[in-house]
């Protein structure tokens, strides 16, 4: 299953049942045209919840659109910042010292070392950007 043109070559696609293994989950793509993209529309209609979609590349990050719906589990990043920009509905930030609410068009970026888990009461899209190869663990150093 392809997900929705946006700009860019989709060049292969692996589903991956466990949400702990999000680096395997995410929609390869080959990005090799200069084309606008639209992130609040390029979330394919079929994708799951915490299955992101690359819609880009910038220097050695990817960009990435991700439905949520329910909690993921408590992670965190060893070597990086996490960015969210919420597009649609609004995302909790949990983390244990406190919560942050992420309403659409807002963005929140955890620091790198601080244990967290992104929560959707209703579902919620929002952007991603990680370094490529970023483990979407936290046995896999986040």
């Amino acid at each position: 299953m392809q997900g929705k043109d946006v700009g860019c070559v989709s060049t292969s696609r692996r589903n991956v049942a466990h949400p702990s293994d999000r680096s395997d989950r995410i929609q390869s793509r080959e990005f090799r045209s200069m084309n606008p993209v639209n992130p609040g529309t390029a979330l394919p209609a079929s994708s799951m919840p915490w299955e992101p979609t690359a819609v880009a590349r910038f220097n050695e990050n990817q960009i990435m659109v991700v439905k949520a719906q329910g909690a993921y589990e408590w992670h965190r990043h060893d070597d990086t910042d996490d960015f969210f920009l919420v597009l649609k509905g609004s995302l909790t930030i949990e983390m244990r010292d406190r919560s942050v609410t992420v309403a659409a068009g807002e963005l929140f970026v955890v620091p790198r070392g601080v244990e967290h888990r992104p929560v959707a009461q209703e579902e919620a899209h929002f952007l991603l950007i990680e370094p490529s190869g970023t483990p979407g663990s936290a046995t896999g150093g986040r």
